[in-house]
């Protein structure tokens, strides 16, 4: 004798056993989530940490390095080089520098409220549009300068000793006096 079964009425019946194993999927894809945190959450205090060292990094280092070569490099070589064609190039390129220095700093006080808020953890909307014009203008500007304005500074003040020493001491002098003041 074969037995046949009302498909329908098969249905309804196995409908709580069904229910159940579907709430097995939904809790096993939460658990499969759940089990990605301890990664994200690497992620997430790297992300912190990052945040705050290139904030402290552009403040302490990045502003510091562009007052060093505007009040140092700059004013030495511009006194140094010779009138005429050579200083009308020095004038031209220390104007671009510092321009190119203000434009940076600019786009970094744009980007530190933003900065702050990851590095206590807060969410926040990163421009990482703004981060990469940054990075790119930034990298710009310092391959300009180690290509061209760095070999002329070189070339100016090594004509005279005396120069390069009172560059070398006037930088040490601010070194020192950053290092002596209170924090």
């Amino acid at each position: 004798m074969v037995i046949t079964r009302n498909s329908t009425s098969d249905e309804s019946s196995n409908a709580p056993i069904t229910n159940f194993s579907h709430c097995h999927e939904g809790i096993l894809s939460q658990l499969s989530k759940m089990g990605e945190l301890p990664a994200l959450a690497l992620a997430a205090e790297r992300a912190r940490t990052w945040a705050e060292s290139t904030r402290s990094f552009f403040r302490e280092v990045v502003y510091e390095h562009h007052q060093e070569e505007e009040r140092a490099l700059f004013e030495a070589v511009l006194a140094s080089a010779t009138p005429g064609d050579e200083l009308a190039r020095v004038t031209a390129i220390t104007a671009r520098l510092t321009r190119e220095h203000r434009q940076v700093e600019a786009q970094f006080a744009k980007l530190e409220p933003q900065l702050k808020k990851m590095a206590k953890g807060q969410a926040c909307a990163l421009d990482a549009a703004a981060i990469e014009l940054l990075v790119r203008d930034y990298r710009a500007h310092a391959a300009f300068e180690e290509a061209e304005f760095l070999p002329l500074c070189e070339t100016i003040l090594s004509r005279n000793s005396n120069h390069m020493a009172a560059l070398g001491l006037s930088l040490h002098m601010r070194h020192v006096s950053v290092a002596a003041s209170p924090t």
